[in-house]
Parts: structure tokens; sequence; C-alpha cells
């Protein structure tokens, strides 16, 4: 039998001759280390957060009402007539330089101040002047084409009830307050609304805006109010429903550019994108600041580019392809914000066209950053006020047919109606007020009033009075 002593020996040894082989080689590993150069570890490449910029389209973008005016477009205004001059005639008391005659074949139709239009009393003692053209020998009431015209209730009556569809009171409810059938409240409320619609475009026209702030804003379901469907269907339903209001504003006058209704596709941004170009002036191009939505960027560059032919990289051969640019003037931003149960957890800017330095300073000039709060702020004002896109209401909309004349409605009144406390400019001295006696520090201002469209308050017995030409008048834009 082997001893046990006999193993130790062998174990000692055996660690003695592997600390000579680990002696033996470590010299020629450190030679071989000193005579390997080391190679430095490259760091990893980073991407550059700069913006790429625009390479432009070859084709341009497709938008159905360009093409549409391109194929049918608008006939010119006729000449306007001579204006009358009477110098026999005692000078006239009744202002009716905002009249026009409406009879046909008449050479002094739809346009204003010719001096045409004569008073001619109040016919069997009616509340209403009937006024007389000398250019055809006809006569009108001075509320023909408003809607007054051919109504026998009380004026004051129909302007309540407009006023207070435009503060936010449902139909329904309007028409128990005052005690007028639902029917008979719609039916005006449609009146008003496509006689509004007409005075918005006529004086919303030719303006002059650097900034525009753009949003939709979506209506609250009818199945989602009574729990029927739970939040992710509902938020799923949202995504394609047919019901979105888009708004277009101007950040420093506060005034409401664009409304319509439609579904959250990009058909609809060019749609609304079309109409806010049709109002700006020539050569006028705005800084336009949007959310995340992508059909923004597709629709600026439809109506604010043109063609453009890149540089030659070689001296021979065919020319590059013009490519379809964004004009040098056009500036556009996305705000995307990230949120996370329902709290906000980061803001993040990118620039679409143009440059942030660029940006920057056509912001600065009226102290204000890259943001959509204006626009937000009146997306809440929208919902206060139309009673059909409120979020927890009994008068939720059934489509867009009952949706627009309320925003018809709304767009007026909060432009030349309803004042702006952010607009107000300190008087000079102290103005007492009617009533107690108290002293006015402010002069009220309404959007239109900032925008330079209007010099007064109007009243909205005022508006529903205003006669709208059928085309823009010289002096008028």
């Amino acid at each position: 039998m082997i001893p046990s002593l006999f193993f130790y020996q062998l174990a000692i040894l055996g660690l003695l001759w592997l600390c000579v082989l680990l002696h033996a080689a470590w010299p020629s590993q450190c030679v071989a280390a000193q005579g390997t150069p080391v190679k430095p570890i490259k760091p990893r490449r980073q991407r550059s957060k700069e913006p790429t910029p625009f390479a432009g389209l070859t084709h341009k973008p497709h938008c159905v009402l360009c093409e549409h005016e391109a194929t049918h477009p608008k006939p010119p205004p006729p000449v306007p007539p001579a204006p009358v001059i009477v110098t026999r005639r005692r000078p006239r008391q009744v202002n009716t330089s905002m009249h026009f005659c409406p009879h046909l074949g008449c050479d002094y139709r739809g346009w204003l101040g010719r001096g045409n239009l004569r008073a001619n009393g109040h016919p069997s003692g009616g509340p209403w002047r009937q006024l007389h053209c000398t250019g055809c020998d006809g006569y009108f009431l001075e509320t023909h084409g408003t809607l007054f015209h051919g109504k026998r209730v009380a004026v004051d009556l129909l302007v309540r009830v407009i006023a207070c569809l435009a503060e936010g009171l449902g139909i329904g409810a309007t028409a128990r307050v005052f005690e007028v059938d639902l029917n008979t409240v719609l039916q005006w409320l449609v009146e008003a609304a496509e006689q509004l619609q007409a005075f918005s475009a006529y004086f919303l026209c030719n303006l002059h805006i650097k900034q525009l702030q753009l949003d939709e804003l979506y209506a609250v379901l009818r199945d989602r109010k009574a729990g029927e469907i739970s939040d992710a269907e509902a938020i799923t339903r949202l995504e394609r429903s047919p019901h979105w209001v888009w708004t277009a504003m101007d950040p420093e006058s506060k005034l409401l550019r664009v409304m319509d209704i439609g579904t959250r596709t990009l058909a609809m941004a060019q749609r609304v994108v079309h109409h806010v170009a049709g109002m700006l002036a020539p050569a006028c191009v705005p800084l336009c600041v949007t959310d995340g939505l992508k059909d923004y960027g597709t629709a600026l560059l439809t109506h604010f580019g043109s063609w453009m032919q890149p540089e030659r990289r070689q001296a021979k051969g065919p020319r590059p392809t013009p490519h379809w640019m964004p004009l040098p003037a056009l500036l556009y931003a996305h705000v995307v914000k990230s949120s996370r149960h329902r709290r906000l957890i980061g803001v993040q800017h990118r620039v679409v066209f143009g440059t942030m330095a660029q940006m920057q300073q056509v912001l600065l000039a009226g102290g204000r950053k890259i943001n959509t709060a204006f626009v937000e702020r009146l997306n809440l004002n929208l919902r206060q006020r139309v009673a059909a896109v409120g979020r927890r209401v009994n008068t939720l909309y059934q489509g867009e047919d009952g949706l627009q004349p309320q925003l018809a409605v709304f767009h007026a009144y909060h432009n030349f109606v309803l004042p702006h406390a952010s607009l107000r400019l300190a008087l000079g001295e102290l103005v007492p007020s009617k009533g107690t006696g108290s002293v006015t520090w402010w002069r009220p201002h309404t959007p239109a009033m900032a925008a330079g469209v209007a010099n007064h308050v109007w009243t909205l017995h005022e508006v529903l009075l205003v006669r709208v030409p059928p085309w823009l008048q010289p002096c008028a834009g």
C-alpha cells in the first residue's frame, strides 16, 4: 500500500514545476506585448442632432382646391360704374355707403358707395328704412340679404337668441329660455351662420401676419360619454372620427383665421392651409408652428413652395431634375409633447423648414418662443362657447351639418364682437363708465381691431345688419 506521504510529495513537486513553467513563459509574453503596438479603441460614432436639409420633391403634392381653381378660375369683378354726383339737392342725412343695389341688370349692383342710393322713408310705418336706387329705379329694404329680412319677430329677440348660442348655450336650452320653438331657433342659427360666414370671408382677406399656429380639436363621442365603450376603443374611434375641428390663428392679434371640420388626413390639412393662403396678402409667408402631425408640412410645402433647379455637379451630362422646394421665407416647426399618465413630461421642438436662428429672430421681435399655447387656449375657449364640442355636455353633435353653423357664429363673434383681455390698451385719462359711476382704465380691443380689420368693437346687432357685397370692393381689404 502506497503511503499518503508520497502523494503529498508529488503534489509539492507538481506545484514547483508549474511555478517554473510560469516563470519561463512570463518574460516571453511581456516581450511580445511590448513588440506589438496596442490599437486605440475608437469612440462610438454619434448621430448628428442637426436637422437634415430638405432635398425637395420631384412632384408637387396634390391639392384638390388648387386644381379646381386652376381649371375653374373665378371671373374678375365687373368694372365699377361711375359714381353719381348730385349737386342740386340738399345734403343727405342718411348714410347709404354700406348698402348696394341687389337688383339684377342694374349697373350699380353689388357696388358700395357709388352715390346711387337714396333713403325713401319707412314703408307702412315699419321699423326698417326703404332705399331707392337711381340707376335702375328699384326699391328695397335696408335689411335685404340679412337675418332680419322678412322676420316679424322683434329684433332684440333675434339678437339675444344668436348671442346666447354664441356664448355656449345649447339650442334646446335657448329655445326654453326665450320660449321659442326649437326648430325656429335652429332655422335662425342656420341663416345667421350663412350670413356670418360670408361676413368673415369678406373682411378677413389680404392680411399681413408674421406668425401662425395651427391645431386640430376632436369632439367627444356620445358612446364614450355614456360609458358604453372602453378607453382604448374610444381612442381608436377618435382616430377615425370624421369630425375634427381644425383651427388656425395669429398669436399676436389673437385673430382666428380659419375654422373647418373634417377628418384628420392629408386632404383636410391641404384644405385648411389652402384657406389660410387665400386670406394672406401677396408675398406674405408667415412662420408656422403646429403639433407633430406630419401632414401640415406637406400642405405648407404645397402652397408655399416653388420649382428650383439644382446646381450641376458635373460639367457634362443632362441637367438635374427640378425639385419642388419651400420658399426661402417659409419657416415651420413642430412642437411635440410627451406625456405619461396624463402629465406632461417633455416638450421637443423640431425645425422642419428654415433654421432655428431665423425663427428666433422672428419670435423675439414679439417676445415669444416656439409653442402652440395660444391655439391650445383658443381650443379651450372653443369648447366653452360652442355647446356641441364640450367635453361633458348633453348637447353632443350628430354630424357636420349640425356643428358647422355653430362654428361659423363663433368665428365672427370671437373676432369682431368679443373683446380680448390681453389686447386692451391703457387710457391716458380716467373715463367714467355707465351705471354706478366707476371709472374705466382700459380701452377694450377685439382681435379684428388688433389685426387692423376693424376700428371699433362691433356689436352683434351691427354684425348681423351688415350686407356683404358679392365681391371685394376697392376700399375694403
